[in-house]
């Protein structure tokens, strides 16, 4: 007998991918809403990270197969609770905001977002990416359009503020251990006793933690700091979590395994919500977000909700010893723009898909390094 998920995690520990088949597992037994399972969880979770410490993923305790096996077996007898269908969960109606100094404004922009989504919103510094998050959170005051919170039916500050959690890009700094102040971040949100010490012990493993819940502020790095508030923020359980370049602080491993948890956990049972962040790395948030709105002073020039509206040509980038001439004679008629950035080319092309150019350019010889379809991504916009 198997589920989805549980097929999904037995081919992460078949083909050795065992710390996504953890973290999947911890995911599964949070949503059977079953303390004793979630507990026996937490244990082999525990157990993997110790092993993992000795820089080699591949070895794992020596029950670590045996007993997922019988955690997944457990956890199918238990009826978790159905994850609730996707529904409207906040709304922006052309919200635009002007500075007093008059400096920059956020022109109108609208958008939708429904449980269990990811909204990326991505652009270049000082366009606008921070001034629209903090406008969806209900931190600064729009001068036109409205922002709709479709589960509050009194959205005041105070409803607002216990609706959706905001994320800065800079941590605000806590005192004292790391897993008491996610302990107060529990309480405060109502776990109490045996439920608190359970939840803030998931935390800690989920996000990998454990190793830093008796450190201080000044004992971590900026990258564990982000994971730290993440963990206090999801003890919360809000509906709509809110984060202003969570990737700056992390490593390029982090960043994805980051962000495909955020996944994990806005889709689960247990508390599903939505998640919008803002971003310069184009690559990781595309991959993951299920809709992308790239802002330009102020702008919203593209949404990839509308790409097939708005795009009319393939765009792919290309790495290559070649030089503009010599490419541009593989195409020889065609009709063909070369854009050069100064690392690498971009292709653009109102005929080709992005299939028919790379063949065109390995049959004809040309030495490509790096190949990428942009024709979709914001990538093309910078």
């Amino acid at each position: 007998m198997s589920t989805p998920i549980t097929a999904e995690i037995s081919a992460y520990l078949k083909h050795g991918d065992y710390s996504v088949a953890v973290r999947r597992t911890l995911d599964y037994c949070l949503d059977t809403g079953d303390d004793e399972l979630i507990d026996e969880a937490i244990q082999w979770s525990r157990n993997f990270h110790e092993c993992e410490k000795q820089d080699d993923d591949k070895n794992v305790p020596a029950d670590f197969l045996s007993s997922a096996e019988r955690i997944l077996q457990h956890a199918i007898k238990i009826p978790a609770s159905a994850a609730s269908r996707a529904y409207p969960l906040i709304s922006a109606h052309k919200a635009a905001k002007t500075y007093s100094s008059g400096n920059f404004s956020l022109k109108p922009i609208s958008l939708q977002l429904n449980t269990g989504n990811v909204l990326g919103v991505v652009g270049e510094n000082g366009n606008g990416k921070t001034t629209l998050l903090r406008c969806l959170a209900g931190q600064l005051a729009l001068d036109g359009g409205a922002v709709e919170y479709h589960l509050l039916k009194q959205p005041d500050a105070y409803a607002i503020k216990n609706h959706i959690a905001f994320i800065p890009q800079r941590i605000p700094r806590w005192y004292g251990l790391l897993k008491d102040n996610l302990h107060f971040s529990a309480s405060i949100s109502g776990l109490h006793g045996a439920k608190n010490e359970l939840m803030v012990n998931f935390m800690l493993e989920r996000l990998n933690l454990s190793s830093y819940a008796h450190l201080t502020w000044n004992q971590i790095s900026s990258g564990y700091r982000t994971r730290f508030e993440i963990a206090r923020i999801l003890l919360q359980q809000p509906r709509l979590l809110i984060l202003d370049e969570p990737l700056a602080n992390l490593d390029i491993n982090a960043q994805q395994t980051i962000l495909t948890d955020l996944i994990f956990m806005a889709k689960g049972a247990h508390n599903p919500m939505g998640v919008i962040l803002s971003s310069q790395q184009l690559h990781e948030v595309e991959k993951v977000a299920d809709t992308v709105i790239f802002i330009k002073q102020g702008n919203c020039v593209y949404s990839s909700s509308d790409k097939k509206e708005k795009i009319t040509s393939t765009a792919v980038e290309i790495e290559t010893t070649y030089t503009h001439d010599r490419i541009l004679a593989v195409f020889e008629s065609r009709q063909v723009e070369l854009q050069y950035n100064g690392g690498f080319y971009t292709i653009i092309s109102p005929e080709l898909t992005a299939g028919q150019i790379i063949e065109k350019l390995i049959s004809s010889g040309v030495p490509v390094t790096y190949f990428r379809d942009i024709t979709y991504s914001t990538k093309r916009f910078f």
